[in-house]
């Protein structure tokens, strides 16, 4: 493919493991946050209150916005995004954790060591 043939969008993965050290502390800011919105409207807000206050993670999930990490990035604009956050069991010394696992393209996975399919 040459250049006029590659796509203009590019998918960004990115998988971040925060550890919460004041769930009281990212609770607030996200209820602060909520109550800044004043687009929403107070069905949605009562939802999402309920939703930040009991869960972390969904307080989280309100407060990290892909738009946040891109909107300074200089020629490019976000077409879409998605995103969730969920409680997990992290151990940072398990091979399961290895950050460099996704490095692998799916066609390297089947190529021999000759690099031959």
């Amino acid at each position: 493919m040459n250049t006029e043939e590659t796509s203009r969008f590019v998918r960004l993965r990115v998988e971040l493991v925060l550890e919460v050290e004041d769930s009281g502390a990212v609770t607030k800011a996200a209820l602060r946050r909520l109550a800044e919105d004043t687009d929403l409207p107070s069905d949605e807000r009562v939802h999402a209150e309920g939703a930040v206050t009991e869960d972390t993670a969904e307080a989280l999930a309100y407060l990290v916005d892909p738009f946040d990490l891109v909107s300074e990035v200089p020629g490019v604009e976000l077409a879409q995004a998605s995103w969730s956050s969920e409680p997990i069991d992290y151990d940072p010394d398990s091979p399961d954790w290895d950050l460099d696992e996704d490095d692998v393209d799916e066609d390297d996975e089947h190529e021999g060591a000759d690099g031959v399919s």
